[in-house]
């Protein structure tokens, strides 16, 4: 028994598990994107499995996918790309954007990209980790808002939670890499980030400005 309700066909992945392996943001992977052949079709799945984000893999082989949220179809996102990474053991994925490199150190899986391919995130920071933590929902504005807070600023550890504000069915974003690898760039180092109820990102910048983000996979359902 699961938690999730999906077709056939569609693994539940959760990405970026916290150290005891609970909480992480589901994803939704399409292995076989010939079942939704046109974006229309790809929407209306993905507003119903109602995750985050759902993943259609186009060319398993050579790493070829699309992303959708409920509403809207993104040209990056972090955590379909390193969860998509770790369920097809892949070392590039094929976006319109770029290839994003992606390896496996242990338990953790990492996907290299440029934070020019990230959509517009805000950078909020908040004085300490418990005012973040007390964020009744998010915050009055529009955009999409990463609320974060140093919880040890030596050690690069931070706190974080992030409302997407676009008037869809997700609130709050459980983990989001697109974010973490964005605030990676602008602070100019490696972080270990814990976001929404207890999912764990970590960072590394890199010389050629891009970021490496990485976190712990689990299979939640198999479809």
């Amino acid at each position: 028994m699961n938690d999730y309700d999906v077709p056939r066909g569609i693994d539940v992945l959760r990405v970026f598990c916290g150290p005891d392996g609970r909480h992480g943001n589901a994803l939704g992977v399409v292995r076989d994107g010939r079942s939704h052949p046109d974006e229309a079709s790809r929407q209306l799945l993905a507003r119903r499995l109602g995750f985050s984000e759902t993943v259609f893999v186009d060319d398993p082989e050579r790493g070829r996918v699309d992303i959708h949220t409920p509403g809207l179809r993104l040209p990056f996102a972090g955590h379909p790309l390193v969860g998509t990474a770790w369920l097809l053991d892949l070392e590039v994925l094929e976006l319109a954007v770029g290839d994003v490199f992606a390896r496996q150190d242990g338990e953790f899986t990492w996907i290299t990209a440029r934070p020019e391919w990230v959509p517009p995130r805000t950078l909020q920071q908040y004085a300490s980790a418990a005012e973040v933590e007390a964020l009744p929902g998010p915050p009055p504005g529009e955009g999409w808002l990463y609320a974060w807070a140093w919880e040890d600023e030596a050690a690069g550890r931070v706190r974080a939670r992030a409302f997407p504000r676009r008037g869809d069915a997700i609130v709050e974003d459980e983990a989001t890499g697109a974010a973490a690898l964005l605030l990676s760039a602008h602070l100019g180092r490696a972080l270990n980030i814990t976001q929404g109820r207890g999912s764990q990102i970590l960072t590394a910048p890199a010389p050629d400005g891009t970021v490496e983000v990485g976190g712990r996979v689990l299979m939640a359902v198999r479809g």
